[in-house]
């Protein structure tokens, strides 16, 4: 007698892994980032580092992958390299926190919105890979856009461009680091651990904490920033090993989508015609980028012609 198996198809439970991680970026983390809307960007990112390292401390553990992370110790090259990923990603986090604060969170989107080709282009100058019609004229009509809100703004979308700069970055050089995405994570949250402690201490001694002079809420609040940090990254690790590249690629703009949102309709944020037309601009790009994307995944996955 056999019994009939009801265990999801991995690519199913890949869908459901990322779907939750992109739904808690582009969702429930900008709000709570709204609710800390009161506190320094850096203490906030201070308090992401330090109560993100015990979640992630525990997967490694439940996971048994701590002897990566210990080889990882002994490796000055890797180490060299986790220091600069993490810098990138603290850049990244400071600024997306204090964007939302600042009631500035469509710049916030739009930097997300151009990340994937920022991304496409720092394959093709660095990496020396190829740029097909597509791709071009997607990061064409990308660069269109950004010119726009900088005319429509009076100055460069600084907020923007670091965003997308920083995150592409810290994603290309995040491949080189010689081990996976939860032993990564922990890597750069315990070498950011120290001076996170130090500012928390620092503002602490001042009486400008948030935690230990804080209200209750504030201190429930930044509590919660520790495992709203981790547990989408982790969701989106086990994610991404499960799903195509060209169904992350389509999925990741659940996120920006997010924001934008958020930002006009719950934050009441302005939006003018001019930007709508500047972001129009750039997600003509993305709609170009991502046909390309299906159009080449097809292409590779199609039966050869019979001989």
């Amino acid at each position: 007698m056999t019994t009939k198996s009801h265990a999801l198809a991995p690519e199913t439970r890949g869908f459901i892994y990322a779907g939750l991680a992109y739904g808690i970026w582009g969702g429930f983390f900008p709000l709570l980032m709204k609710l800390v809307a009161h506190m320094p960007a850096a203490e906030v990112v201070a308090h992401r580092v330090i109560w993100a390292l015990p979640v992630a401390a525990g997967v490694l553990l439940w996971l048994g992958r701590t002897a990566d992370v210990r080889a990882a110790l002994r490796s000055p090259r890797t180490m060299l390299m986790a220091v600069v990923t993490a810098a990138l990603i603290t850049v990244n986090w400071g600024i997306y926190v204090w964007a939302i604060a600042v009631e500035r969170t469509v710049e916030a989107a739009l930097g997300y919105y151009i990340n994937p080709l920022v991304t496409m282009a720092f394959g093709a100058f660095i990496l020396r890979e190829p740029l097909d019609k597509a791709k071009l004229t997607a990061i064409g009509l990308a660069v269109v856009g950004v010119v726009l809100v900088a005319i429509e703004a009076g100055g460069v979308p600084w907020i923007s461009l670091t965003l997308a700069f920083s995150f592409a970055a810290y994603g290309f050089l995040r491949k080189t680091l010689p081990i996976g995405p939860s032993q990564g994570f922990f890597l750069e949250t315990l070498i950011l651990l120290v001076p996170a402690l130090g500012y928390v201490a620092w503002l602490a001694a001042q009486g400008k904490d948030h935690f230990f002079a804080g209200t209750g809420e504030d201190i429930l609040l930044l509590l919660v920033c520790g495992p709203a940090t981790a547990i989408p990254l982790l969701f989106y690790g086990f994610g991404s090993k499960l799903l195509r590249i060209t169904t992350i690629g389509i999925m990741q703009y659940i996120v920006p989508t997010g924001l934008f949102l958020l930002a006009v309709f719950v934050f009441n944020e302005p939006f003018t015609w001019q930007r709508g037309v500047a972001f129009g601009f750039i997600w003509a790009g993305l709609i170009v980028y991502t046909l390309s994307l299906l159009f080449n995944q097809n292409r590779l996955s199609a039966p050869p012609p019979p001989t």
